[in-house]
């Protein structure tokens, strides 16, 4: 027991390993509230800008022009029964949208806010990211499996066929911006795109196709309308999720939610400079978190314009876009990228010249 304690004081820090652990817990918790806080307004802006494309008014009556609606729907779901099915396996059951749950909230330790605002700044952020999400996809299938129904089950295969096929074009529009900046680590990512020129030296310009590819694939992987059919309402009666109620069906929701704004999140790292303003001399440039935040609002408003006015694909035409057009033409613009930083190298130097 000496050894084991000697050990956990051996940490490199002056006050051992309670000293290391204190602020660890505490940043993790202020993290992990903040993201939730900010869950609860944006599900409100969801809602209100598919109201108003709908010339309805949304939600209006719980609080002050409806911002409480939120955390009424959270106390509703808290309070209800959680029913389990008979014949489901029940330990899974409960384990599947925890883990959904779990793993969308801890791929926000890598994503940075602002400058040395990251939980985590680990020099293989990007590899991290592709970890957490390749095993989201068993949150999914368990739960539909587990439930011991025909259309959870068909709903969760869906869901893990789309996952998988639209990673692959992800991963893609990744190693395109990764051989521009030639770092794994999304704080550098951020800081190659603020060479003084503001707007113009952001990685959107140079690849918008691959934004536009990223874009797409983004919906897909999360299952956003119009690529919502895992939760199909008219032939699976809501997929993979039928059989859940109360706290285990917002564990869902809000994995769901977590994974949409953690896609607006590198949206804005990988193509539209992170925590940079967009033009050097903006008075607000030396608050970077709010154009961070305010970047990511603006990617969550384009996920619910989307939502509200493209109607659904059919299964198959959502497997095609991913596997014969988005899949080809992102292995074709890696091609191209790293043909063209061959063939030129003095702009693979200006690209990293935020190395210097």
């Amino acid at each position: 027991m000496e050894n084991i304690w000697t050990f956990l004081s051996s940490r490199p820090t002056d006050q051992g390993w309670i000293g290391w652990l204190a602020p660890t817990v505490i940043q993790a918790l202020a993290l992990l509230l903040t993201l939730l806080l900010a869950q609860a307004f944006l599900m409100y802006f969801d809602r209100k800008v598919w109201a108003a494309v709908q010339m309805r008014k949304g939600p209006n009556v719980v609080g002050p022009f409806g911002l409480l609606q939120s955390f009424a729907d959270l106390l509703k779901f808290v309070f209800k029964e959680i029913v389990i099915p008979a014949g489901a396996n029940k330990a899974l059951f409960v384990i599947a949208p925890l883990i959904t749950f779990v793993l969308a909230l801890i791929a926000w330790a890598v994503i940075p806010v602002g400058p040395g605002l990251v939980a985590a700044d680990i020099n293989v952020g990007i590899l991290y990211l592709f970890a957490i999400s390749s095993l989201g996809v068993y949150g999914i299938i368990i739960g539909g499996w587990a439930s011991n129904s025909k259309y959870p089950f068909l709903g969760s295969l869906r869901s893990a066929a789309q996952m998988v096929s639209y990673e692959v074009s992800i991963g893609f529009v990744i190693i395109t911006v990764l051989l521009l900046v030639g770092s794994l680590n999304l704080s550098d990512i951020v800081e190659s795109q603020n060479r003084g020129g503001g707007i113009l030296n952001w990685h959107f310009i140079p690849l918008f196709p691959m934004f536009v590819v990223f874009f797409i694939s983004a919906l897909a992987e999360t299952n956003r309308p119009p690529f919502d059919l895992p939760e199909a309402e008219s032939e699976l009666v809501a997929g993979y999720q039928v059989e859940y109620s109360s706290t285990l069906f917002l564990m869902y929701m809000i994995g769901e939610l977590a994974n949409i704004v953690l896609m607006c999140a590198m949206l804005t790292i990988l193509f539209f400079g992170g925590w940079h303003s967009p033009i050097p001399w903006a008075p607000l440039e030396s608050v970077p978190v709010l154009w961070f935040c305010l970047k990511v609002v603006f990617f969550f408003f384009l996920f619910a314009m989307v939502k509200a006015i493209v109607p659904r694909y059919r299964y198959d035409q959502l497997m095609r876009i991913g596997w014969k057009i988005l899949l080809p033409f992102s292995l074709f613009w890696v091609v191209l990228t790293a043909g063209v930083l061959i063939a030129f190298p003095g702009l693979a130097e200006h690209f990293q010249s935020w190395r210097n």
